[in-house]
Order: C-alpha cells, then structure tokens, then sequence
C-alpha cells in the first residue's frame, strides 16, 4: 500500500469510515497510477479498514489496469453486469460508515449505491483528497514541469503562424494540432485565442475575427501529459499598440511580479491577491481586474485552492498553482500574463519560462 493510500487509511481511522469509494477517475489515478477514461462505464478504486486497496474496471480496459495500477487486486465487471453487485459480492455486508465522494455521485448513482450495498450511513470524503493533493510530490512537480514545457513549445510554434488577417479560430487549431504533434495527451481545457477589443473578454470564444496591426493577441493555453496539467497565458502586440495598452500591459506584469515575489511558505493566499490587486488599483485600473489571482494546478487545470483575496489558507512547501492577473477594458482590449509557481522551503520556483517582457509579433 502506498504513502498515498496510508494516508487515505489514517483519515478512515480517525473518522470512523470502515468503506471508502473512489470514483473520480483522476482521484483514481492519483491512488493508483491508472489513468483513464470509463466513459458511461463504472470505475472504482476501494479500500477497507483493515484491507489491501483493490480496483474494479470495465472488462475492456483490465489489461491496461493491471499495467499500470499500483495494486495487487483487479476485478472487473462487463456491460449487463450491475457494478455493485460485484462490489457487494467482494465487500459482503457493509458495517460502519461508507465513504464516497459527494461530487461525483449523482442522485440515481447514490440509490442504485444504497439499494445494493445497504449501507446504513456515509460520509464525503472529496475534501480528504483535496487535502491529499495540495503538496505536489517531487514526481508531481515533475510532471507537471514537463507539461509546462510541452505548452511552451507550442506556443512557440504557433507564433509562428500569426500574420495579419489569420483568424483566432485558425490560431486555436495550430495550438491543437501541435499539442498532439508535440506529445501532449491533449489540452487540459478548451483552448483560448482572442484578438483586439475581445481580449476584453476574460473568458471569450475565439472566432472569425482576423488579426490586425495595432491589436493586442492573447493565448490562453495548457496540456494534459502524464495526467498532470499546465496553464499559461501571454499577451502579445501586433505591431506598435497604443500608449494606453502598453500602460495596460506594464500594469499586469507589474502586477504579476509583484505577486510572485511575494509567494513564500507560510503567508496567505490573500496575501499574494492584494499584492498584485494593489499594483492594478495604483494604476487606476481596479475596477477591470475581474478576477481572482489564480487556482490550484495539478491533475486538475482548476483545483483547490483558489487563490483570492479572502482566502486566509497558508502556502506550504510543493503548493502549485498560477498566478494570473488581468485587466480587461471593454472596447479598448484587456491584457493577462498567467505562470505556474511551485512554492519551496524558502520561496518560490516559477515554472513557466516564457519571457513576459511586452513583445510585438
């Protein structure tokens, strides 16, 4: 049984749990080492008090399961098999507490659950995988440092492409293509890729719009590789901008770096918003940063915890997350630089290289 499962198993302990179900295919991953995708299909990762962790997959994907998974036991169930039997045929009668993730149970799942398994009570235990995972091991670093070196080498050569009356929908499938040509599982969520006034836009649709001199150009792009994640934005011009979007810009890199330098074991993740809000408010801008600083990075492109200026949580050694300020003035054009940090014993390792300079393309 691994660390990761050691400290599923303490948490049972302390809690009273005699049960617990993993279903996320993520959390999966992250107890197991096999990743995948069970679509409609039932995939489950149990232990019990007292037990060794087992799996339960779909049939078809039992032969990459015992590739890959860091247990001793696989079962498996085909498609006119009821899931739950099995489990109820390997588990026998449920005693004590049943724990499962609330998240990711939906009301037909969770009867269809109690009726066979007749469990008399349960618990969520989503939040002790949170908490699980918000230190990155030395090997999640890693991977997740590979994943930010795929993004960057993509965006490298999508650069390549950019020319005025290229549109951002054609922007968007250069950085597709290249993610798979470069060897990325795949984008770790839809990718972004706005131009001139709809860089306004924080969460805007790339489109048909083509690309002209004087515009301001933002990607807003990530990977999947080896099941972890990475997520980068950069801000471009296209030929000279205004004096009023270079201020902009200058505005968040400022910010960005203010931010950063401000990251270190044991101080708040409010702390490192206000860092960056203040240089933005100084600026006049304040009331065009939208949003909050960043979110947790990890198996999850969004994960715990969410770093805003209410977050009294406190980073600790191997927290990852990115630190992504904004400024998004309707019909004029908005400007965000996003990193990816890794806070260490004595600071901060910023794990984004790209330069963040104002560059013109």
């Amino acid at each position: 049984m691994n660390a990761k499962w050691l400290e599923l198993e303490r948490k049972m302990q302390e809690s009273g749990v005699d049960t617990v179900l993993i279903t996320d295919p993520k959390h999966v991953y992250y107890l197991t080492g096999f990743l995948s995708n069970p679509h409609e299909r039932f995939l489950g990762a149990i232990l019990q008090a007292g037990s060794e962790p087992f799996l339960l997959v779909p049939a078809l994907d039992e032969e990459a399961a015992r590739a890959a998974a860091d247990v001793t036991e696989i079962l498996t169930h085909g498609d006119t098999d009821n899931p739950y039997e099995v489990l109820k045929s390997r588990l026998g009668d449920l005693k004590g507490t049943f724990g499962f993730e609330k998240e990711q149970v939906s009301v037909a799942k969770f009867e269809q659950m109690k009726d066979t398994l007749a469990f008399a009570g349960y618990t969520d235990v989503g939040t002790w995988l949170r908490d699980l995972r918000v230190s990155k091991s030395a090997v999640e670093v890693g991977k997740i440092k590979h994943a930010v070196r795929l993004i960057e080498q993509v965006l490298s050569e999508t650069l390549l492409q950019v020319q005025e009356g290229v549109t951002e929908s054609e922007l968007v499938a250069q950085v597709e293509y290249q993610i798979r040509k470069l060897g990325a599982d795949g984008p770790s969520f839809d990718s972004m890729v706005l131009s001139g006034e709809k860089t306004a836009l924080p969460h805007g649709v790339p489109g048909t719009r083509q690309i002209r001199k004087g515009d301001l150009l933002m990607f807003d792009i990530g990977v999947y590789a080896d099941g972890y994640a990475s997520d980068i934005t950069r801000t471009f011009g296209v030929g000279e901008l205004s004096p009023e979007l270079i201020k902009i810009y200058e505005t968040v890199l400022a910010a960005n770096e203010a931010a950063i330098a401000a990251i270190k074991p044991g101080v708040t993740f409010a702390s490192i918003d206000h860092a960056a809000r203040q240089v933005i408010e100084t600026a006049g801008y304040g009331k065009y940063f939208l949003h909050r600083l960043g979110h947790g990075l990890g198996i999850d492109v969004h994960e715990f915890p969410s770093v805003h200026g209410e977050n009294e949580y406190r980073l600790a050694e191997g927290h990852v997350f990115t630190v992504e300020p904004g400024i998004y003035v309707p019909g004029v054009g908005g400007v965000r630089i996003e990193d990816d940090v890794l806070v260490t014993a004595t600071g901060v390792e910023v794990l984004t290289s790209y330069p963040k300079n104002l560059t013109y393309i």
